[in-house]
């Protein structure tokens, strides 16, 4: 990889490691261009009988578990996760939750995988993080997918009983920019193996791994078609150092390391699926394994929920409870809604996961994204709602004789999950690829304005015919009709709203790329809203579906699920309105040039009287720093935001 890569470099690393084939349906990639199929969500999968009992059978354990042998208190306080903690997670099973039971795992269901980090992450964030690193995307998942037969055989059995796996993807100087990588692996002369050196950063698990997953660099050479590859490797093995436990604002427990490789040797038999693959292979895992972001998000919204109503019932002010009076009480139906809907889509892209007949690509990178900003808001208007105890510790309210609610760290350990696995910045990005793939498959050539005249007269004739079929279909649809999606009773007019926005929200698209063309992929905040909107669409959906979902499993809450659903739906509503006015009505441009006045120093003046206890050094180490127009763009398809993969 080149060290200080030029842009185009950059997005050429990207796009080569990007799924470029959509084998299945996706719900995802349909809404974005306007094609609400509804028939790709709803009916919703049936729970497999056998499943559930399995599932609900762990659950039980694993509560029976953390509930009387895990003092969470003791982890926030010493932050560590206690040896006898991780070797009864072991025992009960939990580090092979998703690995198949032919290799001696549980064979969870994603559902029930979801379930089971939820109850570790609300007992403590750290235990659910620990086995989510371990499992999501540490090598269990890779090896599943992509690892051949002797190394599923070898190692899975491990991984599901006491050993705990890492994911070394991040460096000290490389984040979201995979052509920056510069650990490489280096084929021996004898031909056995290759030697890997290099730094890992925010290894989550990696301070007490056992065994980890490596990306590295294989030079391109005769007999080695190179790139980025993944590597099995053993933590045991000459030449690998700790060198540094990392600590956090939050998630005190987790062992997250940097680690560095000198000349540490793998074997041949170590690489998993291939030279060159070791991205495509990253990025896959992430299509599934982020769906445990969300899973982390839905639980301290629920929490929150449940801290927040208590408190507002308790809590007395001016002669009645806080809850009565109206800005608490918005809040509360603002976080009922809010968990609702963040419920909804995560077990609709769970079941679809399960079901494995769509692309979740769209879905799981959407549930990432919202739940982690819906999250992150929900969490701060529990410890708003708690006030001064919101604010103070849990230890500070056990030792002056109050209940330990912990409000605060609650805070702490959901900030996290806006930037790793993906940042909200880089999600963008990366969805609003995805969301125009097609127009990019038809009309790539026209839009970017790369190619010789009569390739692009020929391009345009492509596009011409592809527009001239799909643009009408964005003018009348199902939304507009009132017996529309009848079967879902009061939530019809939702449902009937998301495809009309559906569809307006692909016609904005067409005209963002018409005015931008080449200039759209550097429109980041622009791409963001109309992600955002997909985000929204997609809530509200879910929510419908689940709220049907709800009221033929469970009759008894059917009106209770409904009330939720509409709830829900209209606080999603209102903010895709918001939204879609903001396409047109923004000051981007103003704010990008003001900036970029910042960045030039302008205006450093303002920050004299600053005092500054980190001294005034460079903020990063003394690495080349690339151009700055390569901040300016980022590539329209980004690698995973390694630094929020670190913890995990």
């Amino acid at each position: 990889m080149a060290s200080n890569p030029s842009y185009q470099q950059s997005k050429h690393v990207a796009e080569a490691s990007r799924e470029t084939e959509w084998t299945k349906p996706s719900f995802g990639k349909e809404l974005f261009l306007g094609n609400f199929r509804l028939d790709l969500i709803h009916p919703q999968p049936e729970f497999e009988p056998a499943a559930v009992e399995r599932g609900e059978a762990f659950l039980e354990r694993l509560r029976a578990f953390l509930t009387e042998r895990v003092d969470r208190r003791q982890i926030e306080r010493e932050a560590k996760i206690p040896e006898d903690v991780i070797q009864g997670l072991g025992d009960l099973g939990a580090l092979g939750m998703k690995i198949p039971e032919g290799y001696g795992g549980l064979g969870l269901s994603q559902v029930y995988y979801n379930k089971a980090l939820a109850m570790a992450g609300t007992w403590h964030s750290s235990i659910s993080t620990l086995l989510s690193a371990h499992q999501s995307i540490g090598l269990p998942e890779p090896l599943r997918h992509f690892g051949s037969e002797e190394q599923k055989r070898q190692w899975l059995p491990k991984l599901a009983k006491d050993h705990i796996s890492a994911f070394l993807l991040t460096e000290p100087d490389v984040g979201s920019d995979p052509a920056r990588m510069s650990t490489t692996a280096v084929p021996t002369e004898d031909g056995t193996g290759y030697r890997i050196n290099g730094t890992k950063l925010w290894a989550t698990n990696g301070a007490i791994a056992d065994v980890v997953v490596i990306m590295a660099v294989v030079p391109r050479s005769h007999g080695h078609r190179g790139g980025i590859t993944a590597f099995l490797c053993p933590y045991d093995r000459p030449g690998i150092t700790v060198e540094h436990r990392n600590d956090f604002m939050g998630l005190k427990g987790i062992e997250n390391s940097v680690t560095r490789f000198d000349d540490v040797f793998v074997p041949d038999e170590d690489v998993i699926g291939g030279e060159g693959e070791g991205l495509r292979i990253a990025l896959t895992t992430l299509n599934t394994g982020r769906l445990s972001l969300p899973t982390f998000c839905l639980s301290m919204v629920k929490y929150s929920l449940k801290i927040a109503r208590e408190w507002s019932a308790e809590r007395k002010q001016w002669g009645q409870p806080i809850g009565e009076h109206d800005p608490i009480a918005q809040k509360l139906a603002w976080l009922a809604g809010t968990a609702f809907g963040l419920e909804a889509m995560l077990d609709v892209s769970s079941r679809l996961a399960d079901d494995e007949r769509n692309d979740i690509r769209i879905e799981a990178a959407l549930a990432k994204l919202y739940g982690s900003e819906l999250g992150w808001t929900a969490v701060d208007e529990m410890v708003q709602v708690r006030g001064g105890r919101g604010y103070e510790t849990a230890e500070s309210l056990a030792q002056r004789g109050e209940k330990p609610v912990p409000a605060e760290q609650m805070l702490r350990d959901m900030r996290i999950n806006r930037i790793f696995e993906g940042s909200t910045e880089i999600m963008h990005l990366l969805i609003a690829r995805e969301a125009v793939d097609q127009h990019l498959q038809v009309a790539g050539d026209v839009l970017l304005g790369d190619s010789g005249l009569a390739d692009k007269a020929k391009a345009v004739a492509k596009a011409g015919a592809f527009y001239a079929t799909w643009f009408p279909t964005l003018t009348t649809g199902a939304g507009q009709r009132p017996g529309s999606f009848s079967e879902f009773g009061d939530l019809a007019r939702h449902l009937r709203y998301a495809e009309r926005h559906s569809r307006k929200l692909a016609r904005s698209t067409f005209y963002a790329m018409g005015r931008y063309q080449a200039r759209l992929e550097h429109k980041g905040h622009l791409l963001g809203r109309i992600v955002d909107i997909g985000a929204e669409l997609y809530g509200i959906t879910c929510a419908c579906v689940y709220a049907d979902t709800i009221a033929r499993e469970q009759p008894d809450r059917r009106q209770q699920a409904v009330e939720l659903a509409d709830l829900f739906c209209g606080q999603a509503r209102r903010r895709a309105d918001r939204l879609f006015t903001a396409l047109r009505a923004n000051d981007d441009d103003a704010q990008y040039e003001a900036a970029q006045q910042v960045l030039s120093g302008r205006y450093e003046w303002f920050e004299e009287d600053v005092l500054d206890p980190a001294g005034d050094g460079p903020m990063m180490p003394t690495h080349p720093e690339p151009a700055a127009e390569q901040y300016e763009r980022p590539p329209a398809v980004a690698a995973p935001e390694v630094e929020a993969t670190a913890t995990q």
